[in-house]
């Protein structure tokens, strides 16, 4: 497994490799599944791209960005453990050498759902993704559908902007009582845990997108939104815990009626 933290040394890799390449972006604190998307790449590629950049231009609140887990060591470990072939590990400098003064703007559905609340995030999220996409030029990348309205923005700025890429959506990876799996997971107190496995459970049952949202306020939840559309039921809240609050994000086919 090579480690690269200089962009020309992966510029000149990447000429010189031989075979399908995929790719897997991530922030790091790696769970399972980020490594689900990572085994999938290595059983369908020739090679295994991942990246491990905290981008810092997709957040909104300074907070968020400073508390965001960090465990590279145990990251590199994991990703070895599945056969990834390259790590890339760049800073802001080598991946903005423009310090953000072109970005990738997406007018319609990037100001809905989280970026309502979120402004600038997925301005953030669609630049660095193409200029990762451009850099690692892979046949295939993939992302966890768990951010649902990503993946799609994503997918769509691809075909709008005649990328090659095939952006391939992954299932979301849950623990036992539902909650979606996420490096954010990390921050939850063992009551904020136990709140957090309702979330799920509450999107999936509820009969409209109001009564989730009435059901989940009365369970102590800060509800963003809950929203029905595309045939998913997309939903945010917020958990306090000892040391703050929890930001989590699902989407789900709900069972109830639906509410487009």
């Amino acid at each position: 497994m090579q480690l690269i933290s200089d962009l020309s040394q992966w510029r000149e890799l990447r000429s010189k490799l031989k075979g399908s390449v995929g790719f897997v972006p991530t922030m790091g604190a790696l769970h399972e599944g980020h490594l689900s998307l990572l085994r999938k790449s290595v059983a369908e590629n020739e090679h295994t791209v991942l990246s491990i950049f905290l981008n810092a231009t997709q957040f909104n609140n300074s907070d968020d960005l400073t508390n965001y887990p960090s465990s590279v060591e145990e990251d590199l470990a994991l990703a070895r453990a599945v056969g990834v072939g390259v790590i890339l590990l760049p800073d802001y400098a080598q991946v903005y050498p423009d310090d953000f003064r072109f970005q990738i703007h997406e007018e319609v559905f990037s100001k809905e759902l989280c970026g309502s609340d979120r402004p600038g995030h997925f301005t953030g999220v669609l630049t660095v993704v193409f200029k990762l996409l451009n850099l690692v030029q892979p046949e295939k990348a993939y992302f966890g559908e768990k951010d649902y309205q990503q993946y799609l923005l994503i997918k769509d700025m691809c075909a709008a902007l005649f990328l090659p890429t095939e952006i391939v959506g992954c299932e979301t990876l849950r623990e036992t009582d539902g909650l979606a799996m996420s490096s954010r997971n990390r921050h939850l107190d063992p009551l904020a845990r136990k709140l957090a496995g309702r979330f799920n459970q509450v999107l999936c049952q509820a009969q409209s997108d109001q009564e989730a949202t009435q059901t989940l306020e009365k369970l102590g939840c800060s509800v963003g939104y809950i929203k029905t559309q595309y045939g998913r039921r997309f939903g945010a809240v917020e958990i306090a815990t000892k040391n703050g609050s929890v930001r989590l994000i699902d989407n789900l086919v709900p069972k109830g009626p639906q509410v487009i």
